[in-house]
């Protein structure tokens, strides 16, 4: 059989059909040869329009989700089959690219080079492969490194309703781990805004980290099918890295839930009967066919990092219950905390990580961390006293867990270098060290003379000092008789 370049077959032999229908991106065609197997890529319109087989309905009819508009699609126009499946670009060449689900170039270059074209569907590693080593994941983000560390190789997902701070938390770590890890970055967007895409590609290019680094995209203007396979081009792309080039890809996607959101809209669209709260009945089968290829193998490991958009801000939502099942770390963001200024805004007591355990990260930093917990839990019990009777009523051991747990969570913020143009601080990298040292010390009482704000938006511990002795000096360098004055 003749094939072209791009995997179609000849001219001589292309399989032809026919649009009967078109409903929005549903659209049925007729063959009258052979009907295209599940998942084959179709093309109208002289290649404008592409259409993937998700059904068939008889022995002559097909039905497929559109990828692109179908904006000038009629019945009776021809659809021809492109023989093969959805493709994605893999190789060297795809580094410091921008790319959209077909894997066109969108960052204003010449088409790239030095590249192969793999299918997009693909299994999952066996289980013989996958590696069963867990290790540490270094963030340089006290809260996180502290109380919920990633792991290597694993899942960790942002939670959080709209505003709280899942982007730029995720563009903090892309920007502290594109420094210092040795491997690939892929930034997935799926359904998000097109302004944060441009942002991103501007804010790497400006940081110098964006030879190793590939973006991919279907936004939120793109229809429901562009915006269900993106995740699945990229992911080829980082099993690309992973297992040709033996390489650790760091994998960071925002935001799985519009990634189920398209997945619901597909379903709706070829006629499914929906399941609880409206969401399509084969939520879990998709998210798990996207997540299981995201592992540690033999040969590398994919490191994920997901926001997920949490609706109304209700975590009994099944988005956010299937998404969960498939994490070794949660991070969970509060509007609550935002809305006192502690960033990053995240909830120490609802997140979680399955590495925090002694056998992983050690008794001193699993001590410490439950130790935090615990003067934490405290403090959120005791609010409503204090809320209601004051200060004054608690006992001089509540009085120290209060003033502790307060002092813990101004450390525990952090400013951040993709704010810096905002917020006027500058950004902060804090080692794992630095932090235990930093919570240790508190939870001894060694500042407990220091005002709280010392230990606002600031890196070590160690300069709260530095801070606090520069305000002593300017009170004391205060003239007698001067606005401090009564």
């Amino acid at each position: 059989m003749d094939m072209n370049q791009d995997g179609s077959e000849g001219n001589s032999l292309k399989n032809t059909g026919v649009v009967v229908s078109v409903r929005g991106s549903v659209v049925d065609i007729m063959f009258d040869l052979h009907l295209p197997p599940i998942n084959a890529l179709l093309h109208a319109c002289e290649g404008t329009i592409a259409i993937e087989v998700l059904s068939q309905l008889n022995a002559h009819r097909v039905r497929g989700i559109a990828l692109t508009a179908t904006q000038g699609l009629a019945r009776g126009m021809l659809v021809e089959d492109s023989g093969g499946p959805l493709q994605a670009p893999v190789g060297k060449g795809v580094l410091s690219r921008m790319f959209d689900v077909f894997g066109n170039a969108i960052d204003r270059q010449p088409a790239p080079t030095d590249i192969q074209w793999r299918s997009v569907h693909h299994a999952p590693p066996p289980l013989a492969r996958r590696s069963t080593k867990s290790e540490i994941f270094a963030t340089g983000i006290k809260l996180i490194d502290v109380l919920m560390p990633l792991e290597r190789g694993g899942k960790a997902g942002l939670f959080g309703g709209a505003g709280v701070g899942k982007t730029v938390l995720l563009t903090e770590m892309i920007h502290n781990m594109v420094g210092q890890h040795a491997g690939v970055s892929i930034f997935c967007g799926i359904g998000e805004r097109c302004r944060e895409g441009e942002e991103l590609y501007r804010e790497m290019k400006t940081a110098g980290v964006l030879d190793n680094m590939v973006m991919m995209f279907g936004q939120m203007n793109e229809p429901p099918g562009a915006r269900f396979r993106v995740g699945h081009a990229a992911l080829t792309m980082a099993e690309y890295f992973r297992d040709d080039e033996h390489r650790d890809v760091l994998l960071l996607i925002d935001n799985i839930f519009r990634f189920i959101q398209a997945g619901m809209e597909v379903s709706g669209l070829m006629g499914q009967m929906p399941a609880r709260l409206g969401y399509q009945p084969t939520m879990g089968t998709e998210l798990s066919q996207l997540e299981e290829r995201i592992a540690n193998t033999d040969t590398g490991a994919i490191t994920s990092i997901q926001a997920v958009y949490v609706p109304a801000d209700d975590f009994t939502d099944p988005a956010a219950v299937h998404t969960f099942s498939h994490l070794s770390a949660s991070i969970v963001l509060s509007r609550k905390r935002a809305s006192e200024g502690l960033y990053p805004a995240i909830d120490p007591l609802q997140s979680s990580s399955k590495m925090a355990t002694p056998g992983i990260i050690g008794e001193r930093h699993y001590e410490l961390a439950q130790e935090i917990r615990r003067t934490l839990a405290q403090y959120a019990e005791l609010r409503d006293i204090i809320a209601m009777l004051g200060m004054e009523q608690l006992s001089p051991e509540d009085h120290k867990v209060v003033g502790r747990a307060r002092r813990l969570e101004r450390f525990l913020t952090q400013p951040f270098f993709t704010t810096e143009q905002f917020t006027g601080h500058t950004g902060r990298l804090v080692h794992l060290s630095d932090s235990l040292d930093g919570c240790e010390r508190i939870l001894r009482d060694e500042f407990k003379d220091y005002p709280e704000s010392a230990l606002y938006m600031i890196g070590a511990i160690d300069e709260a000092r530095k801070d606090n002795s520069d305000s002593v000096n300017r009170v004391m360098a205060a003239p007698v008789g001067s606005a401090n004055e009564p």
